[in-house]
């Protein structure tokens, strides 16, 4: 059977469908099922993803490859009834118009302007006359022509948009014209003649005048485009695995250029920022796709199309609703008028912002057009941090207003609000991001070349372009604050006008995502409030499918209640180390610390006593009913004394020591390794009665509570045990103290004692540790860094070059390492259940808030993932899609 690389659609069929999304792309796959639809799709082909495999290895496309492209655009001319580089009719009908394609990537993910575009394909000095006398507009056919020199000038000889871009400028300043639409016939002839002289000196090739040629040359680029910084970047930002390659779809051109009945235009069948059902959009008359979408020109409402051409919005709603229901949602529609006719030329599952995902997936199963568990699998769990952002607190942005700081207005095209530094370039977004700046990219539009600078920055800010443009676009799909089409603003002399006021780069601005409102400083901002219904109704579908457990890692009554209110079901982690760092605790801690004899110990440890009851009872009644884990004290003492003069000598005065005993003993405190030192289980271990304070503490706590009448669930977790024997020590003083206590208050409360699995020892012994430990907890900050031997502290300079040379796939202290820590935890976790089979699994690493760990931790059959209680949307989420996915 002969081998198929590319594939026809148009005429009401196609050769493929969207169930070929990984061999004709997401653009190829839908232009094909729009093509059985029977929708008005102009004809054309895709060449396959793997044909892009074929040219990265070799650099060519193999002779039968070529052959096949051959005979694909023979049927794109028996489709049209025109020819690639004729300007003879082919038939009554096309008046001699010659056959024009478009070029275009289509990998089978979206990456919205990575890979490069080539319009307007086929023409050159003879068929420009002719496109020109079929159309009857001669300066159609030449601005058809400039942008056919631009675009292969840019794309496929690798000159670059800003030289055409120049010439263009120039052009307009000379005719002092605002738009090009203003330029005559003669401005364009200049433009053509200058573009082609500026491809030959910097090319040292002419522009190709064989529209053959040109196709070959076209497609070759576009494969080529897979692997350019930009599209790099953009993969190595969505881990998007560079081995997809990309598909090219070459279509033949409509023209929303063409006279004063055409247009180009993007359409979204619901809000991409709100959610909100209905059609939504932009469009421009007299323009080709590239302007709206490269936000060169703002465009008009969609509204105002009903008004340009009713029927043709009527007809618009008409086919977008069709492609909503039959993709099952909500869809981006590229979209074509020229002479009247419509022209649908590219649909996609629209990038939103994540309030719309989560309004859009609960309306559409609520509607019946999906079920609950395609709505639950549609949100991406990370897109819910988006709904954490901060906004604008209401009074100061009054004072702002009141203030004269208002400097005017755009669209709101990305979510949340911030405020930070200006800068006007991508490499200067770059540089003060790297300095710890937060960063505002102002640009008249962005391009795909910003994208390091996109990624850079916290917010963008453009002075044109719509809310399909690219910036936009990528503000929705990368979660960035963004507004755009901010016509009060112009970028000049070293900064940023807004009539009147000027700001200079690196000062403060502040943008509002929600309302498109832009300000001079800062402003602060609030807390968002309770999450929405749609994303309670989400997460509730969510909880019905997911087999984790979902905690919190909190370490006060405050952060419990929070954490209660986001869905935890638990405290997976209560740091007590924190507790001592409140008013009126650090004091007794440091007694204890610069104790001489163990009485002076015990009295220290007396005043901490209440202390710590306290902060644990306050933690059982917010969690009645849920288990509460308390991690016995585990960083190193050090960190508890003071080691400049000032705290040393306010340390001194407040513990009667003289300041030269006190600087003695903190400097003995020192380690040359503390987190490889004196800390957890060792703590308890050489100072036993620390151990047996805190555990006497919790104890009392949960009698406390218990005697109020609710109920307590306490487990108790030895930190950094490396050997069975050092749990096995600690948990004589705890089962003694919690004897103590039940014998003295006459109650007895059910408790475990477990250990945190964080030393590779640990993992590796776990069948020996889980004889004593009721559960495990995964410690994974610390395993990983002990598993890598790298400090977690410390490693960010090297970790950014390794993750540059691609050394290590992603971040370890952010997503689990499956081959090296996820192999010690599986096997921790099939040892430990196999010495003891109820043994409690979880997670409280800060990997428990990471959607692809939590699907790691799904796998190892964990009970439960502890995060914090900001995380604890997507980790419910998260958890759902890995049992679905499971399943």
């Amino acid at each position: 059977m002969e081998t198929r690389n590319v594939y026809l659609f148009g005429g009401g069929g196609a050769d493929g469908g969207r169930e070929q999304r990984n061999l004709l792309g997401g653009k190829g796959a839908n232009l094909a099922e729009m093509a059985r639809l029977e929708l008005p799709v102009p004809p054309g082909f895709t060449v396959s993803t793997e044909v892009c495999g074929v040219f990265s290895s070799t650099g060519a496309i193999p002779h039968a490859i070529q052959e096949e492209i051959a005979r694909a655009v023979g049927f794109i001319e028996a489709q049209m009834g025109a020819r690639l580089g004729s300007a003879e009719p082919a038939c009554d009908a096309c008046g001699g118009a010659p056959l024009l394609l478009s070029v275009r990537s289509g990998a089978r993910v979206s990456m919205p302007g990575m890979m490069d575009t080539v319009l307007n394909l086929g023409l050159n000095d003879d068929t420009v006359e002719a496109l020109a006398r079929s159309s009857g507009d001669r300066r159609f056919a030449l601005d058809c022509y400039r942008r056919l020199c631009a675009m292969y000038g840019a794309v496929v000889l690798g000159i670059g948009d800003e030289p055409f871009d120049e010439l263009l400028a120039e052009r307009k300043r000379a005719r002092r014209a605002a738009s090009d639409t203003e330029l005559g016939e003669t401005d364009l002839e200049e433009i053509i003649a200058r573009s082609k002289a500026l491809i030959l000196e910097r090319a040292g090739v002419p522009l190709p005048q064989e529209p053959s040629a040109q196709l070959a040359a076209a497609i070759a680029a576009v494969f080529r485009s897979w692997n350019n910084s930009r599209a790099i970047t953009y993969r190595k930002a969505h881990a998007i695995p560079q081995e997809w390659g990309t598909a090219v779809t070459v279509q033949a051109m409509v023209f929303g250029n063409q006279g004063d009945q055409s247009a180009t235009g993007v359409a979204f069948t619901r809000d991409p920022s709100t959610g909100a059902s209905g059609l939504v959009g932009e469009f421009l008359p007299g323009a080709q796709g590239e302007d709206v979408v490269a936000g060169i020109r703002t465009p008009l409402p969609l509204e105002a199309l009903a008004r340009w051409n009713a029927a043709i919005h009527a007809e618009l709603q008409r086919g977008c609703l069709r492609l909503e229901r039959h993709f099952g949602d909500a869809q981006d529609v590229e979209f074509t008028v020229e002479r009247g006719k419509l022209y649908f030329l590219q649909c996609r599952s629209a990038k939103l912002a994540a309030a719309a995902a989560v309004r859009i997936a609960v309306e559409m199963a609520q509607e019946g057009l999906i079920g609950k568990e395609d709505a639950v699998q549609r949100v991406e769990a990370s897109a819910l941090d988006q709904l954490q952002r901060p906004g604008f607190d209401r009074d100061a942005l009054e004072e702002a207003r009141a203030g004269g700081r208002w400097l005017g207005a755009g669209l709101a095209a990305g979510p949340g609000a911030v405020s930070g530094r200006l800068a006007l370039t991508p490499a200067a977004a770059e540089r003060m991001a790297a300095a710890g700046e937060t960063v505002v990219l102002a640009r008249a539009q962005t391009s795909p070349e910003d994208i390091r600078g996109m990624i850079a920055a916290a917010a963008l800010l453009t002075s044109t372009g719509g809310m399909t443009s690219h910036a936009a676009l990528v503000a929705r799909q990368m979660g960035k604050v963004a507004v755009v089409g901010c016509a009060a603003m112009s970028l000049e002399g070293g900064g940023a006008r807004f009539g009147a006021n000027f700001l200079g780069e690196g000062e403060l601005i502040s943008v509002d995502g929600g309302t498109g409102d832009v300000f001079a400083g800062p402003i602060a901002t609030r807390a968002r409030g309770e999450h929405d219904e749609h994303l309670r109704t989400l997460l509730g579908w969510a909880d019905g499918f997911r087999k984790l457990g979902v905690r919190a890692n909190a370490d006060d009554a405050a952060q419990a209640v929070a954490a209660r209110a986001l869905g935890a079901e638990g405290i997976g982690l209560c740091r007590t180390e924190h507790m001592f760092f409140g008013p009126g605790k650090i004091e007794p801690m440091r007694e204890m610390i610069l104790a001489r004899t163990g009485e002076e110990r015990a009295a220290a440890l007396e005043k901490l006593l209440p202390l710590q009851r306290k902060d644990f009872a306050d933690l059982f009644r917010a969690m009645a009913g849920l288990p509460v884990t308390i991690r016995l004290l585990d960083p190193p003492l050090h960190e508890f004394v003071p080691h400049d003069e000032a705290g040393i000598a306010r340390l001194a005065a407040s513990s009667g020591l003289p300041v030269e005993e006190v600087r003695r003993r903190a400097a003995a405190l020192a380690e040359t390794n503390p987190m490889l030192g004196l800390r957890g289980c060792r703590l308890g271990i050489t100072h036993p009665e620390i151990t047996s304070m805190q555990a006497r503490a919790v104890f009392e706590a949960a009698c406390e509570v218990a005697l109020e009448g609710l109920e307590v669930h306490p487990q108790i977790m030895v930190p950094l045990v490396a050997d069975e024997s050092e749990l096995q020590q600690q948990r004589h003083l705890i089962d003694a103290a919690a004897n103590a206590v039940f014998l003295d208050r006459g109650l007895r409360i059910r408790y475990h004692v477990g250990t945190m699995i964080e030393v590779p020892r640990a993992a590796l012994t776990a069948g020996e540790v889980a004889a004593t430990a009721e559960f495990f907890s995964f410690g994974t900050n610390d395993l990983t860094q002990m598993t890598y031997g790298l400090s977690r502290d410390d490693v960010a300079p090297l970790l950014g070059r390794y993750l540059k040379l691609g050394l290590f796939p992603a971040d370890p202290f952010a997503t689990l390492d499956r081959d090296g820590v996820g192999a010690l935890m599986r096997l921790a976790s099939e040892s430990g259940r196999a010495a003891r089979p109820d043994l409690e699994l979880g997670i409280c690493g800060e990997h428990g808030g990471d959607p692809a760990s939590i699907a790691l931790c799904h796998e190892l059959g964990l009970d439960y993932v502890s995060c914090s209680p900001a995380r604890l949307p997507v980790a419910r989420l998260a958890a759902a899609h890995a049992a679905l996915r499971k399943t």
